[in-house]
Order: structure tokens, then C-alpha cells, then sequence
């Protein structure tokens, strides 16, 4: 297993994997109401089995090189995480996405985390082009693409159902030509 240190701060990225089902759980209980009003992920993970079993389904995404799971740790505690919810090399592309309980807002978790992802899939992987796909409504998400330096390439209206309502989903992209120039 491997961390990442995301700063002086006492926040490390490291994978999320299944034998962490039960803090996972915990946290989840802990970040539901932020979580979920915008992403199936909360409602995903209700007791020991659905946690193990989400936490499986990214192991096996990771296994297939379709996906990846990583939790954010602040001082010891699990806080919040970032994902490649889609990951495909053949074509280039790949989408990221995150989440946060209240104890982890406000200290620039999500945006150091995801650095490090976008890094990655751009230096490591050959990447070519990082999506992030929000909810209109859920502005800490647009705020978080922008902060990236991603762009606003549209709106895909009424295109996400969720819990019985229609929301526009807004598409952000980096290219990776993009990505390194904003770097240096």
C-alpha cells in the first residue's frame, strides 16, 4: 500500500479497498447528508456488506484498469475521497469525481487530491482528457472543477435522475496539452 502526503496538514491520499469496509461505513454514515443529495454513492453504502461490496466493485474496476478508488485521511481519519468513477486507457479519457464529510470542507482536500489524480492519469497513464460531471446544483462541485482549471464545456439538461428528481449535469474537461501548461 502506498500515501500520498497532501501537505503539512496531516491529510495523506491512499487507495480505498475492501478490507476498509467497516471505517469506510463510518464514514460514509458520517458524510451521507452532504453526499447524498447529489451521487448514488452514500445511499450505495448502508451497512457492512453494500460498504465491502462498493469498496469490491473498485477493486475489481482497479483490477481491469476501468476505474480507481482513493480515501482522504485527515490526521488518521478517513474524510472524504477521490475516484476515476470511468478510467479508459484506449481511448485516452477519463472522468474523476469526489466527496467530503463536513470534519474535511474548507481545507483544500479535494483539489490537492485530485492534483494528484489528474497528475497521474496525464504523466503516468497518457491521458489525454480529464472529465468532471457535476450537478448544476451542486455548486462546491462546479467550484471545485473550476478551482482545477478545467472547462465548462456544457450543460447536459435534465440528463441525471436521482433520487426521483432530473438535474443538469455540467461537463468540465482538461486537456492534457492544457494541464501542463497551466503547471509551468
Amino acid at each position: 500500500m502506498f500515501t500520498v502526503s497532501l501537505g503539512d496538514d496531516g491529510a495523506e491520499l491512499r487507495p480505498l479497498e475492501p478490507w476498509q469496509a467497516e471505517e469506510f461505513l463510518a464514514h460514509m454514515d458520517r458524510a451521507r447528508g452532504l453526499v447524498d443529495p447529489w451521487i448514488p454513492f452514500a445511499a450505495a453504502a448502508t451497512d457492512l456488506i453494500s460498504a465491502r461490496a462498493l469498496l469490491q466493485r473498485y477493486a475489481d474496476k482497479q483490477a481491469a484498469d476501468t476505474g480507481r478508488l482513493y480515501g482522504i485521511w485527515l490526521d488518521g481519519t478517513l474524510v472524504g475521497g477521490v475516484l476515476f468513477r470511468i478510467f479508459e486507457a484506449g481511448t485516452g479519457k477519463c472522468e474523476i469525481g469526489c466527496w467530503l464529510e463536513p470534519a474535511g470542507q474548507g481545507r483544500g482536500l479535494v483539489n490537492r487530491a485530485s492534483k494528484v489524480l489528474i497528475d497521474w492519469a496525464f504523466d503516468v497513464r497518457g491521458m489525454h482528457r480529464v472529465e468532471w460531471i457535476a450537478s448544476a446544483a451542486n455548486t462546491r462541485s462546479v467550484a471545485a472543477a473550476e478551482r482545477l482549471g478545467m472547462t465548462r464545456e456544457g450543460v447536459l439538461r435534465e440528463a441525471y435522475l436521482h433520487r426521483g428528481r432530473r438535474h443538469d449535469e455540467e461537463i468540465w474537461a482538461v486537456l492534457a496539452s492544457e494541464w501542463r501548461k497551466g503547471r509551468s
